[in-house]
């Protein structure tokens, strides 16, 4: 029944941008698409007294005006700790920025990950555990030209499945 909401929201989320866009573009006589496309994304690493981690998370969104943005992202991190346990994580998200004035932005993003744990455990034979997480960001940030730095929130934050330790999130954005 949840993941039935959760896809609901992100489809009316992708509807909502396509509508957008074609019904602001309309009386453009010279329109490029990709002239208001940016790219951007993450990366991370993390090391240090047998834990690694490693993540590549590239996105794009549409520049739809100089206060709205959509876009796509997509999600791959590998985490173990002491060769005793280890994380793969794969999704994607649908994410949407509104600027109320050019220095503060808010940002919604919804978020389906693919998490498989494995647990290895001496004298016993392995345990993995795989299943589908997914979370709904509310956030807000101070932008700065193509740099905004801000805290989100998940509302479907659940701390037994979750891959983060709080709903409360740091969070750096870069587009280009």
């Amino acid at each position: 029944m949840e993941k039935t909401v959760y896809r609901l929201i992100a489809k009316l989320l992708l509807i909502l941008v396509i509508f957008y866009s074609n019904n602001g573009n309309a009386q453009e006589e010279q329109y490029n698409f990709w002239d208001h496309v940016r790219f951007g994304g993450g990366v991370g690493l993390n090391f240090g007294n047998g834990y690694f981690s490693g993540t590549l998370a590239p996105s794009a969104i549409y520049q739809f005006n100089n206060q709205f943005s959509a876009g796509v992202a997509l999600t791959g991190t590998y985490a173990s700790l002491k060769n005793n346990n280890s994380a793969t994580i794969l999704g994607g998200s649908v994410l949407a920025l509104y600027n109320v004035i050019p220095e503060i932005q808010l940002s919604a993003e919804f978020e389906e990950l693919n998490v498989s744990r494995t647990y290895k455990y001496i004298g016993s034979s392995d345990v993995t555990k795989s299943y589908w997480y997914p979370a709904l960001y509310l956030g807000a940030g101070f932008r700065s030209n193509n740099f905004t730095m801000g805290v989100r929130y998940d509302v479907l934050f659940d701390k037994d499945e979750s891959i983060y330790g709080s709903a409360f999130a740091p969070f750096v954005r870069v587009y280009f």
